[in-house]
């Protein structure tokens, strides 16, 4: 299956020019069973990337566009009355689906942007006193834009910790700018790709990978760091246990993509800021002195000694 994953990462980086390193990161979350938060600016290829992902690996994909006026049912769907027997019937909403593309989530209420909560952490979802199952797998593409607050919720931390990886794409560099513009003199790139993996092959994956061995030393490392932001004089509320289990998930996907069957010390470095970075809710000497959570990390990496495997399996 590994050769499949990499004949994904291939098709993609024709779409999305120059950005393999994030395109890598947000399939690791993926094989990990992790939701994603795309954090960046209008127009660098967000949405493009979610769906890229959706029609490569043939999974059932649905949209929703979050407005200030969307509401809690046009997510979990919503129950109505059948005249013929009388009883009410489930209307299934956009998350009933393996893919979902939450665009703009911060454009939205906050009471709507809590009707994913349940079906983030626990897979499923629960209208009017019945739960529903969501398909397997469900994974959240969220979208949000962090310049300007106008219009925009700020998503909670309860649901900043539902997402086990933020990332942003970034701007262009020249050349792959360069390339961007004569590829779309020609048409739109995601009219070529096509479906490289089923769901069920997707599943047999993700089976591989939480077959990936950590040894204990990794996970005092993951720990070490997990309990290094808890005490950080600038760090207010730190890294929850939902968050260290989800750096070790995708520090074995991480390992699964580099070909091993273990995981070494560097899988969880290099995954780390992802992971913590969008979950440290910062204190007031932070703010003052305009560090942001991503310079926390780091520094955090680098007083953490990193562990020094004794034997690699």
């Amino acid at each position: 299956m590994r050769e499949k994953i990499e004949l994904v990462c291939d098709q993609i980086t024709k779409v999305i020019l120059g950005k393999r390193e994030v395109i890598e990161k947000v399939l690791m979350a993926m094989l990990a069973l992790g939701h994603v938060l795309l954090e960046d600016v209008p127009g660098v290829g967000k949405t493009t990337l979610t769906i890229a992902f959706a029609k490569t690996m043939g999974l059932d994909t649905r949209r929703i566009q979050f407005t200030s006026d969307s509401v809690p049912s046009d997510v979990v769907g919503f129950s109505v009355l059948d005249k013929r027997t009388n009883e009410f019937v489930y209307k299934p909403g956009a998350v009933m689906t393996n893919l979902l593309l939450a665009d703009e989530i911060n454009r939205t209420s906050s009471k709507t942007q809590s009707a994913l909560l349940e079906a983030m952490e626990e897979r499923n979802v629960t209208v009017d006193g019945q739960t529903h199952s969501l398909p397997v797998p469900f994974i959240v593409l969220a979208t949000q834009n962090p310049v300007g607050s106008a219009g925009t919720q700020m998503l909670p931390s309860s649901q900043l910790d539902r997402f086990m990886i933020c990332v942003s794409i970034g701007y262009p560099d020249f050349e792959s700018q360069v390339n961007i513009l004569k590829d779309r003199s020609g048409g739109n790139p995601l009219d070529s790709v096509k479906p490289l993996m089923s769901c069920r092959q997707l599943m047999e994956t993700i089976a591989q990978v939480e077959q990936v061995h950590i040894a204990d030393e990794i996970y005092r490392y993951i720990t070490a760091l997990t309990e290094a932001t808890r005490a950080h004089p600038m760090v207010q509320l730190g890294i929850s246990p939902r968050g260290a289990l989800a750096l070790a998930r995708i520090s074995r996907a991480r390992a699964y993509l580099d070909g091993r069957s273990y995981c070494i010390p560097e899988d969880v470095a290099a995954m780390a800021c992802d992971v913590y970075a969008h979950r440290l809710l910062l204190g007031a000497k932070a703010r003052f002195n305009e560090t942001s959570a991503a310079d926390l990390m780091k520094d955090i990496l680098r007083q953490v000694e990193m562990p020094v495997l004794r034997e690699l399996r």
